[in-house]
């Protein structure tokens, strides 16, 4: 049987695939759990991102619908356990230290378009299609609305995810879902230039930086600056840091502790 999720290496990009094209890359628990695992596992890999991507012609449909159907007759603790694990998923995206690239292949649809906008960057291929569309079969789109609302107004978010309309990749760029529209044949390449270019900045920062988007949104003003003041701090004393600045006074590339030479 085949890897629910194909893992493979290009250059400083570890590349995660949902391996289920039979059925549109459906999010089922099991390809969840594997998805999750595979973004802990990278973390530690020497890659300097990870790009996810679908099997086949479909970036991802979203649930399961059949698992979906089988577990309409469990319990509410037994459906909260299954919903935790997509909330996990998700959090393993927002949380790790790496930058996670969207690598929309073609249609994202309700999870499989949360999933796109969860990543820290996204190129998606001309022709994709993305759609909130939970409602149209009696469903929310609970757990990806927390990733909607940090990503366009919500004045859009409530016409795409209350009508379950389906968008193409020139809407979804306006809107912010979407880095970039590209040719189904430039996208690796797309994902190999962004790669190139995390590869040239220090690993410890941009994980802090990651962590600072997640730590300073919502905060008070004075909270944020606080907080960011503390991080300024910590940073200014890291050997990154130390590296960054000698490196660039010396007119030379610096070499990261964590990394390889840019």
């Amino acid at each position: 049987m085949s890897a629910l999720v194909e893992v493979r290496d290009e250059g400083v990009v570890r590349w995660l695939t949902l391996n289920r094209a039979d059925v549109r890359n459906a999010l089922s628990s099991d390809l969840v759990d594997a998805l999750t695992a595979e973004l802990q596992g990278a973390a530690g890999s020497g890659a300097r991102c990870v790009a996810l991507t679908g099997a086949g012609t479909v970036f991802s449909a979203g649930a399961d619908l059949k698992a979906l159907e089988s577990m309409q007759s469990a319990s509410y603790e037994e459906n909260l356990a299954d919903s935790q694990r997509l909330a996990n998923l998700f959090r393993a995206i927002a949380e790790h230290p790496l930058p996670i690239i969207g690598a929309v292949n073609g249609h994202a649809i309700a999870g499989g378009a949360g999933l796109a906008l969860a990543c820290d960057a996204a190129f998606a291929v001309r022709g994709a299609k993305f759609g909130f569309t939970e409602v149209r079969i009696g469903f929310v789109p609970a757990i990806i609305l927390n990733f909607l609302l940090r990503t366009a107004g919500e004045k859009v978010l409530r016409d795409l995810c209350l009508t379950g309309r389906l968008i193409d990749t020139d809407e979804a760029a306006r809107h912010g879902f979407v880095n970039e529209v590209v040719e189904a044949s430039d996208l690796a390449a797309r994902v190999a230039a962004f790669g190139a270019e995390i590869a040239k900045t220090s690993p410890d920062a941009v994980a802090a930086t990651k962590r600072l988007f997640l730590e300073l949104r919502g905060l008070p003003l004075d909270e944020g600056l606080a907080h960011a003041a503390g991080a300024n701090a910590r940073a200014r004393a890291t050997d990154d840091c130390r590296e960054g600045i000698a490196a660039f006074l010396e007119k030379r590339k610096p070499t990261w502790l964590q990394g390889e030479e840019s």
